[in-house]
């Protein structure tokens, strides 16, 4: 049965008429019940129930269309993988990164786009979640890394890993009993001067329902939206901080920052990889989307950037 006979079969079964499927396709109705009635002959079973209101699929009907979409679809995504293959790899690519991602992504992600795809134009933008979101929303970026995408509707979004969160303090300002590296219970930071960004970012957000859920309330004596500039009054003792490991991996690493895992909860959230939901991906975006994919599994592997990867076989695909 060839792949046209299968479009002309589920074109009846949509339209639920012989002539309108007809008109729809561009065929005489004539040649359209020929068709159907070759293929029930060479299937030996009917695949129509007619009736002057049209046309019903029979049960051997209905698994026919049901594998013909498949192989429709297989066949159309190989044409497109063919022809895609044959093209250079060229265009504009806008990606929205939150600052704690940018962090550690943005530069090795630049790099490897910069030496691999030469004729792909990059333009990383670093912004809080709810921008990345807005302006996936509006066809502004093509992709972007979000925490939650319950408001991005329409959407295809990657679970790509889950990280926990920390409490970081400078070496010399800890302001806990036990020592860094310890797991810490949200209940024994509720006294701790923190340092956090405002209630509309989408990290402080996700902090606020965990202290709610558990009946805790934290001691916010700054607030402030700009990473960088948490984590040097952070590093002078000022305060302390809830942030990712990834956020503050540089100050960690030079020694500024020492952390504590948090427990009862933990603190953990998602982490996704969001194409707009607008207009398709291009050949240039999806080879970015893989590539962006491959600079995170060598970050987390590396311990670069401290979080739990989600197998590819496990990542959920799919509109929000």
């Amino acid at each position: 049965m060839e792949t046209r006979q299968m479009r002309q079969f589920v074109a009846i079964a949509e339209e639920g008429s012989l002539s309108a499927a007809a008109a729809r396709i561009g065929i005489a109705q004539p040649s359209l019940s020929q068709l159907v009635k070759q293929m029930e002959d060479r299937l030996g079973v009917p695949l129509l129930i007619r009736s002057p209101k049209g046309v019903a699929l029979t049960d051997a009907g209905q698994t026919l269309v049901a594998r013909a979409r498949e192989i429709i679809a297989a066949t159309d995504r190989a044409m497109e993988e063919v022809r895609l293959a044959g093209t250079v790899t060229s265009g504009p690519v806008s990606f929205g990164l939150p600052s704690s991602v940018s962090m550690v992504l943005s530069v090795p992600l630049a790099e490897t786009v910069r030496h691999s795809l030469p004729l792909v134009s990059l333009r990383a933008v670093e912004a809080m979640s709810g921008f990345i979101r807005d302006w996936l929303r509006e066809g502004a970026l093509d992709l972007g890394i979000l925490y939650e995408t319950d408001q991005l509707r329409g959407a295809t979004a990657q679970l790509v890993m889950t990280e926990d969160l920390h409490l970081f303090a400078a070496p010399d300002a800890w302001p806990l009993s036990s020592p860094p590296g310890e797991p810490a219970r949200l209940s024994e930071i509720a006294a701790t001067d923190l340092i956090l960004p405002s209630p509309n970012h989408g990290l402080r957000a996700m902090i606020d329902r965990f202290a709610r859920t558990s009946g805790v309330r934290l001691n916010v004596v700054l607030e402030m939206d700009a990473l960088t500039q948490i984590k040097a009054l952070v590093a002078r003792g000022s305060g302390a901080a809830i942030l990712s490991p990834a956020a503050a991996h540089d100050f960690r690493a030079s020694g500024q920052l020492v952390s504590a895992p948090i427990v009862e909860p933990v603190l953990r959230r998602p982490v996704y990889l969001v194409r707009n939901p607008v207009r398709p991906i291009s050949r240039a975006g999806l080879e970015v989307e893989r590539m962006t994919l491959d600079v995170i599994e060598d970050l987390v592997r590396r311990g670069i950037w401290e979080a739990t990867p989600v197998e590819a076989r496990h990542r959920t695909t799919g509109g929000t």
